[in-house]
């Protein structure tokens, strides 16, 4: 923690080599102001870390959906078998103290945002990291505040791909069909080496996950055909860097997730409590398709948070049309708090069910009526997947979650 909050515009001075500029920071910030008369470099985060890895082996994640875990389960990979890297990664990880490492490794892994770099600088973060090794792992409109339409959103894409390094590889989800049609109409200069990826031979014995890489087996601590998407494109990128399918398959078998994507938050006998990062419509199928698959004899009871602009706009709900389809119980749950933060207009409980388009859908506004909701189900031979990248307007999941499986 510093020693106090606030800004000190007094302490930036023109001793200072450059200032690095994070995207929550705002244009009117004080400090930035005072880089800016000094005539200071100003860097975006980004940029930054391209500079500190001008001369190590870049591999960039980008996509809609799958980033993070595909970057984390690269990571884990090279850290079981012994390879010296660097990392930027979106969340917290096992076995990593710091979600950001620079030293002098040959190799850093980078999780590719297409969100805006800062507040000045307007393009996607994956802009700005030129990839020797790119993947990606989907594309599903997203951020429409920053992107309002689609076409808008590919072109970045589209512009991630001629930022790959020239001689380089670029490893990407050929299942997604927009993707696919993308990577296959790109006529960008440089001679990529493409290699396209789906979901590897798999089958659930018991709700445990075993898949198959060039002949080897193993088994796996998470689950989903999202997720074996991501795993087959760290396979890749883990083969380009000199591991193979058996070293592969032995580090996955410990790999356990990142934080708050499937990750099992509590258990018992009768039900099985897992915590999701899903907002985005392509995510939340996904997700809810993982665990009614994994578990089909039980009855999945599915919480959504919307809490992202995108989720919050009336405009954009037709997009999660089906996306809860496959729950047995759902809710929707959002706060008018949230929707007066993001300036957005009220939204109706009739536009929210129209948009979901999922019979029997509860739409709950208050965190106590999302408690008593949650309370009123039956937990028998149940999986609860609660589904937010918000905090459900400060209800206490965990002690609920303890309630629930005690």
């Amino acid at each position: 923690m510093p020693p106090a909050t606030g800004w000190y515009p007094e302490k930036i001075h023109s001793g200072l080599d450059a200032v690095i500029l994070g995207m929550h920071a705002r244009a009117d910030n004080p400090e930035l102001q005072r880089a800016g008369e000094l005539g200071l470099p100003i860097y975006s985060f980004p940029e930054y870390i391209y500079r500190e890895s001008r001369e190590k082996t870049r591999v960039v994640v980008g996509g809609s959906h799958g980033k993070t875990t595909t970057t984390a389960m690269i990571m884990h990979i090279l850290k079981e078998a012994g390879k010296d890297f660097d990392w930027l990664v979106g969340a917290r990880l096992e076995g990593f103290g710091q979600s950001v490492n620079i030293t002098h490794a040959p190799v850093i892994v980078l999780e590719g945002d297409e969100y805006p770099a800062s507040a000045l600088e307007k393009r996607p973060k994956f802009h700005f990291l030129f990839p020797h090794i790119a993947v990606l792992t989907g594309i599903a409109w997203d951020h429409i505040n920053v992107f309002p339409s689609f076409e808008i959103y590919l072109e970045q894409f589209r512009i991630f791909l001629d930022k790959i390094e020239p001689g380089g590889v670029l490893i990407y989800n050929h299942t997604d069909p927009v993707l696919k049609k993308l990577v296959e109409e790109y006529g960008g200069e440089k001679s990529l080496r493409k290699i396209g990826y789906g979901i590897p031979a798999y089958r659930i014995e018991n709700g445990i996950t075993v898949v198959t890489l060039e002949g080897q087996t193993g088994a796996l601590k998470v689950f989903g055909e999202h997720n074996l998407l991501n795993l087959h494109a760290a396979y890749w990128v883990s083969r380009e860097l000199g591991i193979g399918a058996a070293a592969f398959l032995e580090g996955m078998a410990s790999f356990s997730g990142a934080a708050k994507r499937l990750e099992l938050l509590a258990a018992s006998g009768q039900v099985n409590v897992y915590r999701d990062f899903a907002h985005a419509p392509s995510k939340v199928k996904a997700t809810i398709e993982a665990v009614k698959k994994q578990f089909p004899g039980r009855q999945l009871i599915a919480v959504l948070e919307l809490h992202t602009y995108s989720s919050l706009n009336e405009q954009f709900l037709s997009e999660y049309g089906g996306a809860m389809e496959l729950a047995d119980k759902a809710a929707v749950f959002y706060s008018r708090h949230a929707l007066e933060l993001k300036r957005l207009p009220p939204l109706t409980e009739e536009k929210v069910v129209a948009g979901f388009d999922k019979t029997g859908l509860a739409v709950l506004h208050e965190k106590e009526e999302l408690r008593a909701w949650l309370t009123q189900q039956s937990y028998k031979n149940a999986n609860l997947l609660l589904m937010s990248s918000g905090n459900y307007d400060g209800l206490d999941i965990i002690a609920l979650v303890n309630q629930i499986t005690q």
